[in-house]
């Protein structure tokens, strides 16, 4: 546990609870709304999925070169504050008409910079949490409050006033991040030595156990760009307001919050590693709703209370098998790569695979192949916590 007294521990993680508010407060309006205001553009649904996959595709390879920077340099603050700072500006590209490759090239370079942020604050306040996941949870529903405010917000005001001030809220949510970067506590670790930089992750990596868990990992994530590249459109198509998309995206995220206020006293029910099994099971059934039933609005309202299990639930148990697997210098390289073969790989793979699917067979049968894969991440799971019992047959997660 972390030794500092708990007057100075409060106002370090205040901080981090603020950065986490307002990053979440800009992924919040921007993820839900950015296929919406491409389809105000008058892009058609293969190119919204193209752009929409960016995002993805820039988390194949920032997240480890800024977590293997951080790693190596100590400097994990400064670099957060440098890449807020980037993506602003970047964000003022999004005002000027280029067509869709200007777009892209806007979007690529906005997400080089932010998409790294998170597993850079998630290394950054590692020795705060210090595995208190009650503690983690209390920094983490901030973020998702923050998300809550701005889809809600947003989802109302782009019903009222239309998809041309989507810019706008960008560069504000994103001067927002900008700020509370600047409030973080300038924590540094001390550089690492010459001998240190080549601490090898390979071993950590040939463990059974741990490719395992990245198989779950790519499966499960793959399967929820289904919510987080089509939803909105999903729901657009069905005759859903704007106003009501909003509602559903923050139903979502109020039971995120409140899984992550209470999870100091429920996560120990079951080891983490049976929370993932839980969680992939959790996907399948939240997929199969909302493909099935999206006419019936408390199905959607069922699938989408489910996102405590299949987000929350399952992002702390993924902290946790990170924090478990990658100690020390290996942290921001486990954290990138948690990154990178989840909403990289997974997140590329899932908006390009779903695109087609949907523009060719139709929602419906997209959301079906999402299915089969929380399926198949409820068996990688499976697998991941067998292993881990036969290695430790005594613990618990």
């Amino acid at each position: 546990m972390s030794a500092a007294p708990p007057a100075s521990l409060g106002r370090q993680i205040v901080p981090f609870a603020g950065l986490s508010a307002s990053y979440f407060a800009h992924i919040g309006f921007f993820n839900p709304y950015l296929p919406l205001w491409l389809k105000h553009l008058g892009l058609p649904i293969v190119v919204i999925s193209l752009l929409a996959s960016v995002q993805s595709f820039t988390r194949v390879f920032a997240p480890y070169i800024w977590g293997a920077l951080s790693d190596h340099t100590g400097e994990r603050v400064r670099l957060l504050r440098f890449s807020a700072g980037v993506a602003l500006l970047a964000s003022v590209g999004l005002w000027f008409d280029g067509g869709p490759v200007w777009i892209g090239l806007v979007l690529l370079l906005l997400f080089t910079h932010t998409s790294s942020m998170m597993s850079l604050t998630e290394a950054a306040m590692a020795h705060l949490v210090a595995g208190d996941w009650g503690r983690y949870g209390r920094i983490r529903l901030w973020g998702s409050m923050g998300f809550m405010l701005t889809v809600f917000l947003a989802g109302a005001w782009f019903e009222r006033f239309g998809m041309g001030h989507f810019p706008g809220w960008t560069a504000l949510t994103l001067a927002a991040v900008l700020g509370c970067t600047w409030w973080l506590p300038d924590v540094r670790e001390k550089p690492a030595q010459a001998h240190e930089r080549g601490e090898p992750i390979a071993p950590v990596l040939r463990q059974p156990a741990v490719r395992w868990f990245f198989a779950s990992l790519l499966f499960h994530v793959m399967a929820h760009f289904a919510i987080y590249g089509f939803l909105s459109l999903y729901l657009d198509a069905r005759g859903y307001s704007k106003a009501m998309i909003g509602v559903l995206w923050a139903v979502s995220v109020l039971v995120e919050i409140l899984w992550f206020f209470w999870q100091g006293r429920l996560i120990g029910a079951l080891p983490m590693t049976r929370w993932l099994v839980v969680c992939g099971a959790a996907t399948a059934l939240r997929m199969a709703l909302t493909g099935g039933a999206a006419d019936w609005l408390p199905a959607l309202f069922a699938a989408q209370v489910l996102h405590a299990l299949t987000f929350a639930t399952h992002h702390t148990a993924c902290i946790a098998m990170v924090t478990r697997h990658f100690p020390g210098r290996l942290r921001g390289r486990g954290q990138a790569l948690f990154t990178v073969i989840g909403y990289g790989i997974g997140g590329v793979t899932g908006v390009l695979a779903g695109g087609a699917l949907a523009s060719r067979f139709g929602f419906e049968a997209m959301y079906g192949a999402a299915t089969l894969l929380g399926l198949l991440a409820t068996a990688c799971a499976w697998r991941m916590e067998l292993l881990e019992q036969l290695e430790r047959p005594a613990g618990h997660g």
